[in-house]
C-alpha cells in the first residue's frame, strides 16, 4: 500500500445512518422575517429601478431596530452591514430620512465600496463571523457589483460556483443571512424563477429566492417567494414614499390581496367590481346578496357570473353560491417551532433601546 492510499479518505466518510440523525438535536431555524425570509442565502430579484434597494434598507433598519419589516411583521433584533455598492453616502442619508430614520441606528453598518485589496466574500465573511453570537445579517446590492459576465459552456457552473462560495459564508454560522440583491432578465417569465438574470445556476444554489414584480406607473407590487425552508407565496406589497408595506394586516391578507389582484387584472370595471365583491366573501356569497350589493339587473349579473367562472376569476360553489378563486393556504413554515401566521405581529418587543 503507498503512502497516497493510506491516506485517502474513505469514500464514505462522513455517512450516517437515520436512526442516529433522528436522535440529533438542532437549533431552531433563524427567521430574519418570520414567514417569509428564513436564514441562509436568499436572492432578491426585481426589474431595474422597481424599489429593491428601498426594500432591503427598509428591512435593514427593520432588522437593526427590532422593528416592523414590511410595516407589520415584527422582527428581531439583530446587527446589519448593508453593502450599498451602487450608492454614495448622500443618497443613503437621504433615503434613511426618508424611511423615517434620521437617526439611523448604530446596529445598521454601511458601505459603498469594499476596500482596495480585500474581496467582498472576505469583508462579508469578517462581519459574520465577528458577531456570530448575535444571528447577524448581510445585504448585498448588488451581485452585479461583484460577478463577472458568464457566458458559454460553463456559465452555470461559474453561477453555481459563485453563489455557493456566498452561501458557504452564512452556513458556516448557523443562524446568520445574506440577502443578495440582483436583477430579473428583460423578458418577462411565466415561471417567476426563470425571471432571475444569469443562468439557473444563480437561483439553485440559493436558499430562497425573492422575485419583485411592479408596474411602473403602479405603487402595488407583488413579491413572489419560494424557498427550502418557507413556504412558497405570492404577497401584495405596495411602496409608498420609499416603504413598503404589506397590503393588509399580516402575511394571509397579503396572499388574499396578491389572488385578489391576479383575479381582476385586464378586467372592465364592472367585471372587476364583480369580482372584488366576491373577493370579500371566503365562505362564499350567494346570487340575490350580490343582486342587492352590484344594482345589476338579474340577466346582466348572470351573464357577468357566467363569464367570470368560466374564465377562473371566481369559483361556483354550489347552486347560486360564489366564492373567491383560491382560499389563502398557510404561508407560514414548516419547520418546527416556527411562527405561524397569528404569532407574526407577536413576537418578542425589541429590547430597551432598539429603536433609533
Amino acid at each position: 500500500m503507498t503512502d497516497r492510499e493510506a491516506t485517502r479518505p474513505d469514500p464514505l466518510d462522513g455517512a450516517f445512518n437515520s436512526a442516529w440523525l433522528m436522535e440529533q438535536s438542532f437549533p431552531p431555524l433563524e427567521y430574519v422575517v418570520p414567514g417569509l425570509i428564513p436564514e441562509g442565502l436568499t436572492m432578491l430579484t426585481a426589474a431595474p429601478k422597481i424599489g429593491k434597494s428601498w426594500m432591503v434598507l427598509g428591512l435593514g433598519y427593520a432588522a437593526a431596530t427590532g422593528g416592523l419589516a414590511f410595516g407589520t411583521i415584527r422582527v428581531q433584533q439583530r446587527p446589519v452591514l448593508y453593502l450599498a455598492l451602487e450608492d454614495g453616502q448622500r443618497r443613503l442619508q437621504g433615503r434613511l430620512r426618508t424611511i423615517g430614520a434620521p437617526q439611523g441606528h448604530r446596529l445598521l453598518t454601511m458601505m459603498t465600496s469594499i476596500p482596495p485589496g480585500v474581496s467582498p466574500l472576505e469583508t462579508i465573511a469578517a462581519f459574520l463571523e465577528r458577531h456570530a453570537d448575535q444571528r447577524p445579517m448581510v445585504v448585498l446590492d448588488t451581485l452585479g457589483k461583484i460577478r463577472g459576465v458568464y457566458t458559454g459552456n460553463d456559465a452555470y457552473q461559474k453561477d453555481y460556483g459563485q453563489m455557493s462560495a456566498l452561501k458557504d459564508l452564512v452556513d458556516a454560522w448557523p443562524g446568520t443571512s445574506l440577502i443578495v440583491v440582483h436583477h430579473t432578465k428583460k423578458a418577462e417569465a411565466q415561471d417567476f424563477l426563470d425571471s432571475v438574470s444569469g443562468t439557473q445556476g444563480l437561483a439553485g444554489a440559493a436558499d430562497s429566492i425573492l422575485v419583485l414584480r411592479r408596474d411602473r406607473q403602479s405603487e402595488g407590487a407583488v413579491l413572489h417567494v419560494t424557498s427550502r425552508d418557507a413556504r412558497e407565496g405570492e404577497y401584495a406589497v405596495t411602496l409608498t414614499d420609499g416603504s413598503w408595506t404589506l397590503d393588509g394586516s399580516d402575511l394571509a391578507g397579503a396572499a388574499q390581496a396578491a389572488h385578489q389582484r391576479e383575479a381582476v387584472a385586464g378586467l372592465g370595471d364592472q367585471m372587476t367590481e364583480l369580482v372584488n365583491v366576491v373577493g370579500r366573501y371566503p365562505e362564499g356569497i350567494r346570487r340575490q346578496e350580490l343582486l342587492t350589493l352590484m344594482h345589476m339587473e338579474p340577466g346582466t349579473l348572470d351573464t357577468y357570473l357566467r363569464r367570470a367562472a368560466e374564465a377562473g376569476r371566481i369559483e361556483k360553489a354550489g347552486r347560486g353560491r360564489y366564492t373567491p378563486v383560491r382560499s389563502v393556504r398557510s404561508v407560514s413554515s414548516e419547520e418546527p417551532g416556527a411562527p405561524n401566521l397569528t404569532q407574526l405581529t407577536q413576537l418578542t418587543p425589541p429590547q430597551e433601546g432598539a429603536t433609533a
